[in-house]
Formats: C-alpha cells, sequence, structure tokens
C-alpha cells in the first residue's frame, strides 16, 4: 500500500521508550505554560500511560501513583531540535570520516549521540540526514523499541542531492566510487528526483531533506550557489505530499530559498544569504525558517584551532554574521522560525547554547523556548501530541534550576528529563 511505510515511520517516530507502569504525580514549583507565557506554581501533573492526565493544583498523592518532587525546579516541555544529525560521524578536519566509519558504527555512535541529546533536554528531534543513507532510520527505530535511550527522531534518511552537491561526501574519492548507501538521493533530474523520494519513503523516511544550494561543509560547493532544480524539488516534494508528508530545504543563498518557496517546502534549513524579497516569501507563503546561528562561533574557533579545510572557514565567515543579520531580520517581520541547530557541526548534548543566540539577534526569551516547543511540534505536524505540557499529550518534560524567561541560558544546563512518562535524568 502506497501509504504503509510512512504510517509505520510515523508510529514509530511518536512511540515512546517504555514508560513506568505505575503512574506519577509531579509536583512542579514553577509550571511554564508556552502557548500562554503564564508561569504557574503549586500544580502538580499527572502521568499515566506515557501521557499527562490531568493538571491541578497539588494535593494528596492520587491511589497508586508515585509523587515526584520537581517543587524546586522551573518545569517546561521537553525540547526540540529540527536540525540535528545523530546518526553521523560528526564534523571535524578528517573529511574521510564517514566514509572509513561503517554503517553498523555509525549507528552505534547515533546511539551515543542519542544519549547526550536527551540528557541535554531534548526530547525530539528531526534528523535531517546523514552521509551513510538510512542508518537514522534504525537509530530512530532503536529508540522507539526502547533498546537504546533518546529522544523523539523524525528522520530524512539521506539527502536528495545533486551529484558532487552540498548532500555529497567531496573531496575524498571520485563520488562515483562511493559506496552505495552513501548515494541514495543523488539525483540529475525531475524524474529521478521522484524516484529517489518514493525509494526513501518505501525505507521508512517520515520526511525530505532536499540539497536546494551549495553548503558551508562540503568542498566544492558555494552557499549561494543554486543546486537543485525547481522541477526536481517540486518532483520530490509531490511524492512527499502523496504520503502525507512534506520536504525541507537546505538553503543558504537567496535564489534557492525562493526556488524551495516555490517549490512548496514546508521550511528552509540555514536561510544564511536569506533577502528581503525571500523573507516576505516565507513570511506570506508560512514557510519555516529554521536558522542554526549559533554553530558559526563554533566552526571559527574549534574549527580553525583543529586545522578543518580552509574553504569551510572562508564559507562560514562569509555566512555567520549575514545569517544572524537575516535572521533578526525575521523575527521583526513575523516569519514562522522554529529551533534548530545543526548538531554534529558542534559537540551533541550543546544543543541549548543556541537559545542566548536567539534573544540576542531579536527574541524574547518566551519566543525562543516557543520556538523550541510548541512552534517546533506545529512545523513537523505534531502540536496535538507535543509541544506542551497538556492533559492528551505525551508526557515530555524537563526541569532547571532557574527561570528561563528570565535568563534564558538556565537551559544550558537541564537537571531532570522525562520522556513518555520515563524520568530519564
Amino acid at each position: 500500500m502506497r501509504h504503509s511505510a510512512p504510517v509505520v515511520a510515523l508510529a514509530l517516530a511518536l512511540a515512546a521508550a517504555p514508560a513506568s507502569a505505575r503512574p506519577l504525580y509531579v509536583e512542579a514549583g514553577h509550571l511554564l505554560d508556552v502557548a500562554s507565557g503564564q508561569e504557574k506554581t503549586g500544580q502538580c501533573i499527572l502521568v499515566e500511560d506515557e501521557r499527562v492526565a490531568k493538571i491541578e493544583p497539588c494535593g494528596e498523592t492520587p491511589a497508586g501513583a508515585k509523587r515526584l518532587d520537581w517543587s524546586a525546579y522551573w518545569v517546561l516541555p521537553g525540547l526540540m531540535d529540527l536540525h540535528t544529525h545523530l546518526a553521523d560521524t560528526g564534523q571535524s578536519a578528517d573529511l574521510a570520516a564517514p566514509l572509513n566509519t561503517s554503517p553498523a558504527a555509525t549507528a552505534l555512535i547515533g546511539a551515543h549521540n542519542a544519549r547526550l541529546t536527551l540528557d541535554a533536554g531534548f526530547t525530539t528531534v528531526r534528523d535531517v540526514g546523514t552521509y551513510r543513507g538510512l542508518t537514522d532510520v534504525a537509530l530512530r527505530d532503536a529508540i522507539a523499541a526502547g533498546h537504546v535511550p533518546g529522544p523523539r527522531m523524525f528522520v530524512a534518511g539521506a539527502y536528495i542531492t545533486i551529484p558532487g552537491g552540498g548532500g555529497e561526501l567531496n573531496g575524498v574519492v571520485p563520488n562515483d566510487q562511493l559506496p552505495p548507501d552513501m548515494r541514495l538521493g543523488v539525483v540529475k533530474n525531475a524524474q529521478e528526483a521522484h524516484d529517489r523520494a518514493e525509494y526513501l519513503f518505501d525505507h521508512g523516511v517520515d520526511f525530505l531533506k532536499l540539497i536546494a544550494t551549495g553548503a558551508v561543509l562540503a568542498i566544492g560547493t558555494e552557499p549561494g550557489q543554486p543546486e537543485l532544480t525547481g522541477d526536481e524539488m517540486h518532483a520530490a516534494i509531490e511524492v512527499a505530499k502523496a504520503h502525507g508528508s512534506y520536504a525541507t530545504a537546505h538553503a543558504h543563498g537567496a535564489e534557492g530559498i525562493k526556488a524551495a518557496i516555490r517549490a512548496g517546502v514546508r521550511s528552509i534549513e540555514h536561510a544564511s544569504l536569506i533577502d528581503d524579497e525571500a523573507l516576505r516569501m516565507a513570511r506570506n507563503a508560512g514557510v519555516w525558517l529554521v536558522m542554526d546561528i549559533y554553530n558559526g562561533d563554533y566552526i571559527n574557533d574549534v574549527g580553525t584551532k583543529e586545522g578543518w579545510p580552509e574553504e569551510y572557514l572562508r564559507k562560514n565567515r562569509e555566512t555567520t554574521e549575514t545569517q544572524r543579520e537575516g535572521f533578526a531580520k525575521a523575527v521583526k517581520m513575523g516569519v514562522r522560525l522554529a529551533y534548530g541547530t545543526d548538531s554534529g557541526v558542534y559537540p551533541h548534548g550543546l544543543n541549548g547554547r543556541q537559545f542566548a543566540y536567539m534573544v540576542r539577534y531579536g527574541m524574547t526569551p518566551l519566543q525562543a523556548i516557543r520556538a523550541a516547543t510548541i512552534d517546533a511540534a506545529t512545523l513537523i505536524g505534531h502540536d496535538k501530541e507535543l509541544g506542551s505540557i497538556a492533559t492528551g499529550k505525551f508526557a515530555d518534560m524537563i526541569a532547571v534550576e532557574g527561570d528561563p524567561l528570565q535568563n534564558v541560558r538556565v537551559l544550558e544546563s537541564v537537571a531532570h528529563v522525562m520522556k513518555g512518562g520515563d524520568v530519564l535524568k
């Protein structure tokens, strides 16, 4: 059946690790309602069967429930990072690392990265591609089955990209000598884009990742240069729609951003060189921007020290501040913005560092928190199950030692993490 694979993938992505059989009664010192921005005290949350059963003024612990004392903390929904690369080797000066790491080893590295991400308070991620195709599917399924701890994952499986484009492992061996699992999404025309998209959905992905422009961290490509054509993107997007899903586009340059919006993407990743026309197009079309405005500093500092390719460092210098200026404009214009960090470029587990950057460049703390909770859930189409602490939703929540509305940096260090009713930290 045409829709069977994505339905199974969706069920796996939303599944939680086996929750505690015993209900929990969570006493929250300060409970943040991300929808209203209100912070309430004296509230208790009853958790049953992975979900929030009731929120009420604290009273006696219900019969059969275990009381969880988070009265010293600020409690808010589990965080969401919509631009991660868990199932990958991570960025380094070694261009050949993804090739020299087997698919099995890559998946095991992903399991380690997943644990770090969960401990950082991120209970849901959108994993937007891996060089070793479909290792993210395997990791998502292992987490959903309870074999390894990690966040809920929505995965892209591979990059849909042109030969030698921003989604290829360039500069190691001739690209046609790369193993097949590293080229699952390479396309030369619209028909191939359609076919590759069908292949990925047939193999369990949740959405598509299109490479609309060159990349900062890919040899031989330029961020401002368009790559996939509008017809190629549209062909893939139509497949996604037929499967009840969507596509997001890696797009730094303004022309590539506009082409992706015209083709029908739901979101744009990076948007580093976005111009005013593209900002207006995104706002008017309701297209989300996921702008990784933290990691430019990491690339410049650590990449320089570790000897990353000068091409990477040059392109990073050319895009970092321009991207932040575009982010500030997007905030003022009311463009939809969701939280995404490009984790894997920097070490996993540091995802919370971007909150302070989002506030520095124009958001209020509440806006930044919403970008990583209810707004992120809305982008991926799961705001009915995720993104806020509300009756009927999955019991995903974190506890921090301080008021994030006064100092958003408290989200960089999370004391406790609950996912689907399981206390995992």
